[in-house]
């Protein structure tokens, strides 16, 4: 490719690319581990003998998780079409049914969520979300409309299809027409008729059943994420505006012109700390000095996010333009990219970004044929989560031991090779380009007072749906759970939700109508932390999770100072003792003094935040704490030491499937459970056909 100029780049509006049909396949780490690259060589087969000019597409990924691998088809006569868990078996069955017999599959299919107000044309399809509906299975609701359409004589015209998800949840029956997706929700038998008749053969909206609440999700971070192709410059520059925001900068915009820009935009850091980005970026250019740096930190650690990896495998260039954008506005000429070596597919995507951007020339010499010049680096981290902190990140990027040290000096004014260095996050960065073309003002209308845009969520637990969201500022912890991930698992009651990682904190049910912002989250006791978000219902031991991320911690310490090596390792060894049992009352303020000192004397912000945990579980949850030290019970059935195992004879069918599962031989030829053996993996209670076996105290046996 060419170096290209700004007068390549015009004009701003997208371009139409062909072709005009295609099949999309969400290729990231997730969708790889669930089949997709399997998925998509299945569906070139599938293309060659059925359309051969059918384009077969990799792009990244939408954020369904729940659902991979994820598949969207565009084909002639055919609304677009997003499926869900499209296995490598049913790949040519999909296509062969979608694309020649213009028929959709059961139980794949995701709604989509740009919902219509009218029904604009023929109905070609009716997706159905049955509340008693399993997978599979004709559901009543699908039954009563077929049977409807056949009385009208209109089965050959419109198809029934159960839906895979609708992205409405709780709200009884949901019923959506396609192409024009008007959405109808609480469906009454008596409804069927009077949707047939009034909406697909007079095509009026049914005004008390229609759905009119927008999507909660606001998608900037990943507006091109399973959209483009994350391996080719020329798609990002043909459908997602591609390097026009730097286009921006360069030609019409001075440095501070920029930074005021962002200033406007209220943008905040999105990797936890939530510092302005505009004043980073204006400390770091303010600095009299002959170099400046500029780092991606995407060294993400949190147990249960994704969220980082998931922009970096899904659009690199945006991630690596909102970069350069930076570079410009502080005055640097060197960056470098932080990423985890854990994440193969986000560190070759971004080297490829980055050899691609420099080919035409946006990296290198004279970008854009101006005199501005920059280039970018990937430095790879070795999984340590102590250098998710900025000067341990620093040391690490210099070759030397990732540990921190103490601040100020802030990077801005002393950071790589002691040159002043601005150090933002991946969401961050993916924010900027957005920001530049639509204006800071556009980006500041979402969200808040104090936090300002959106912010990306990897939603993950006892939750229905897993996956990415994005949302304003400001959307409850309920909205994000229920109405965007369906729910907690099972139907079960939520108990609380973990934010921040292992520096966050565990809000209860109680609190679950609080808005996600950053000092409302802190008022909680917890932080916004990079985005993870886990979902916990009652069969979640408050005192486990406190222990589980309390050694998360001290595992990843990078013992430099006395209060995180010692104050952490010791608030294990109490939290480990009365998780066992053998805790006392005294336990309990001992634990808050600890995580007092270390609050107040850690280095930095590993320990400083460590305690988090520990604090808000004793603060919403201490009467678990208590039954731990007094009761010695665990109510939650979940401290393996304060559990027995059970196994229900008169239930029993003796059909051995317990024997051949156990992992450690705790189950006898007689059915009868050695709890001393027994792990509590639950193998057993898993496979029993007759719920024979189950969790019991041990002060039951």
């Amino acid at each position: 490719m060419k170096s290209l100029t700004p007068a390549d780049l015009l004009p701003i509006t997208p371009q139409p690319v062909p072709p005009a049909e295609w099949v999309r396949v969400q290729l990231d780490t997730g969708g790889i581990a669930a089949g997709a690259e399997s998925t998509l060589e299945e569906l070139r087969a599938a293309v060659r003998e059925l359309r051969p000019g059918l384009a077969v597409l990799p792009v990244g990924s939408h954020g369904r998780s729940f659902a991979d691998p994820v598949v969207e088809i565009r084909s002639r006569g055919m609304p677009d079409t997003l499926y869900g868990r499209v296995t490598p078996e049913i790949a040519p069955e999909l296509l062969t049914a979608h694309v020649r017999g213009h028929r959709m599959l059961d139980d794949h299919v995701l709604a989509s969520t740009e919902r219509g107000r009218e029904v604009n044309g023929p109905v070609s399809h009716l997706l159905v979300l049955d509340t008693g509906a399993g997978e599979g299975k004709t559901a009543f609701f699908q039954f009563s409309f077929i049977e409807e359409l056949k009385r009208r004589g209109l089965a050959d015209q419109v198809q029934v299809v159960r839906a895979l998800d609708i992205g409405i949840h709780d709200e009884g029956v949901v019923v959506q027409l396609l192409p024009g997706a008007v959405t109808y929700t609480n469906v009454l038998a008596p409804d069927v008729a009077r949707i047939v008749e009034e909406s697909i053969i007079q095509r009026r909206v049914l005004d008390d059943l229609l759905w009119k609440q927008p999507d909660p999700q606001v998608r900037i971070v990943l507006r091109n994420c399973g959209v483009i192709d994350p391996e080719e410059l020329s798609d990002y520059l043909a459908q997602a505006q591609g390097y026009q925001a730097l286009r921006r900068a360069l030609v019409e915009m001075t440095p501070e012109q920029v930074i005021a820009e962002m200033k406007v935009s209220g943008l905040r850091g999105r990797g936890g700390a939530g510092f302005p980005t505009w004043k980073k970026w204006d400390l770091t250019r303010v600095q009299k000095t002959d170099q400046r740096y500029v780092i991606c930190n995407a060294d993400e650690g949190d147990p249960g996010a994704f969220m980082d990896r998931s922009v970096l495998e899904s659009d690199p260039h945006t991630v690596l333009e909102g970069m350069i954008i930076a570079a410009y506005a502080i005055g640097s000429s060197m960056g470098y990219f932080y990423i985890r070596a854990e994440y193969p597919k986000a560190v070759a995507r971004v080297e490829r970004a980055i050899q691609q951007a420099r080919e035409a020339g946006l990296l290198g010499k004279n970008i854009l044929g101006t005199d501005f010049c920059f280039d970018a680096k990937i430095r790879l981290g070795a999984g340590a989560f102590v250098c998710g902190e900025e000067t341990a990140l620093i040391a690490s990027i210099e070759g030397k031991r990732g540990s921190p040290s103490p601040r100020p000096p802030y990077p801005s004014v002393r950071g790589l090779w002691g040159k002043p260095t601005s150090i933002n996050n991946v969401e961050t960065f993916a924010n900027v380009p957005a920001i530049l073309l639509r204006g800071g003002a556009w980006y500041a209308s979402h969200g808040v007072e104090g936090s300002r845009g959106t912010k990306v969520f990897a939603v993950t637990g006892k939750v229905n749906h897993a996956q990415l969201v994005e949302v304003p500022m400001g959307t409850t912890l309920r909205q994000i759970v229920f109405d965007v991930c369906g729910g907690v698992q099972d139907g079960r009651e939520i108990k609380a939700v973990q934010t921040g990682g292992p520096s966050g904190g565990v809000i209860p049910d109680s609190q679950l109508d609080t808005p996600v912002a950053y000092e409302t989250l802190q008022q909680l006791g917890s932080i916004m932390g990079s985005g993870g978000m886990i979902v916990m219902d009652a069969t979640d031991s408050i005192v486990d999770v406190a222990k589980f991320y309390l050694k998360f911690c001290v595992d990843e310490s990078c013992g430099k100072c006395a209060p995180c090596r010692i104050g952490g390792y010791q608030m294990s060894q109490i939290l480990d003792r009365i998780s066992r049992g053998r805790g006392t009352p005294d336990d309990i303020p001992t634990l808050r003094r600890i995580c007092l000192a270390m609050q107040k004397a850690s280095l930095c912000g590993l320990g400083q935040t460590a305690p988090n945990p520990v604090l808000a579980t004793l603060r919403y949850f201490e009467n678990e704490y208590l039954d731990h030290v007094k009761d010695h019970s665990c109510k939650a059935l979940e401290c393996s030491a304060l559990v027995s195992v059970k196994l229900d004879q008169a239930k029993c069918i003796k059909c051995k499937l317990c024997i051949k599962n156990c992992p450690v031989g705790a189950v006898s030829a007689d059915f009868v459970i050695d709890n001393a053996k027994c792990t509590r993996c639950n193998s057993c209670i898993e496979v029993c056909p007759k719920k024979a076996i189950a969790r019991a105290p041990k002060s039951e046996e």
